[in-house]
């Protein structure tokens, strides 16, 4: 069972039920009744394509992680299980998932299928191990847990709603990725990947970082303009922002040696925060008016 987790990363794919739950949340027209087939639907779906999605990465990419310390105990690296096994178990998945999601609507199966392409295709055979910036095309399919729950919900891709909870999501991922290819930088060049920091520089990633930080906290802030925002925004939304940005000031003053799990703590729970409070200020002040 351990083995089965790790291949599967049961951590990040509860992370991304719960963001592809609060897709469905913002989407979901209020005043109709919930139908509770889907949101099962969705979840279990979401979970058999991300653990599916994640097992095909580990046997594309087992040779590259015994080279590398941080990933040497993975259950593929380390012979507990056959590259193939990994292959059938996450191909099954896939398509049963795929297959769960486009119960709901043909979006939802198409955005799942569009995500597997791109995570295990595109950005693992290419994007990550050609392209330093490679994270930022491939920051698309982490996104996309939520865009597949706002389908769900009934939404549109253009909602203003759809494009902040993106946008939260894709902007998140290059400081949460930059942070870890610092701290492993060693490790990734081990594995012949050309992370940022090895590529162009420690001090320059930084850079980097503090560009996409700003960026994912002005969108944070911004949420207004494009979600309903009430009483959680003020109390938990300004104060994360706030949290993140000082955060980040104190690890870039480290120049990235120190400072940076504390930054990278904060700044995956603040994701957590600027996808949850959408969801809470709009049905909290729904009941609120209809009580």
């Amino acid at each position: 069972m351990k083995a089965y987790f790790d291949l599967t990363k049961f951590g990040i794919a509860l992370f991304v039920m719960i963001t592809g739950l609060a897709g469905y949340a913002v989407a979901f027209p209020l005043g109709q009744p919930v139908e509770f087939g889907y949101p099962f639907l969705l979840v279990i779906g979401l979970y058999l394509v991300s653990s599916g999605s994640f097992a095909i990465n580990q046997a594309q990419e087992w040779r590259q992680d015994k080279q590398m310390p941080r990933t040497a105990k993975r259950p593929i690296a380390m012979g507990v299980v056959q590259p193939w096994q990994a292959y059938f178990l996450g191909t099954i998945f896939c398509i049963f998932g795929v297959f769960l999601l486009t119960l709901i609507n043909a979006q939802t199966g198409l955005l799942a299928f569009a995500t597997v392409v791109l995570y295990n295709g595109i950005y693992t055979l290419y994007w990550k191990k050609h392209w330093a910036f490679g994270a930022v095309p491939g920051a698309i399919p982490g996104a996309m847990p939520v865009m597949i729950g706002f389908a769900a919900g009934g939404g549109d891709f253009f909602d203003p709603e759809c494009i902040y909870l993106f946008l939260v999501m894709f902007l998140w991922q290059m400081p949460h990725f930059w942070a870890l290819a610092i701290r492993y930088k060693d490790d990734y060049s081990k594995g012949g990947f050309p992370v940022l920091p090895a590529e162009i520089g420690v001090e320059r990633t930084l850079y980097q970082i503090g560009l996409y930080t700003f960026a994912y906290v002005g969108v944070a802030l911004a949420a207004p303009l494009f979600v309903n925002a009430h009483v959680n925004y003020l109390i938990l939304v300004i104060p994360f922002a706030l949290k993140v940005m000082w955060e980040f000031v104190k690890y870039y003053k480290s120049g990235g040696e120190k400072k940076w799990l504390p930054f990278f703590l904060w700044l995956n729970l603040s994701m957590l925060v600027f996808i949850s409070v959408p969801v809470f200020d709009r049905w909290l002040f729904y009941f609120l008016i209809t009580a």
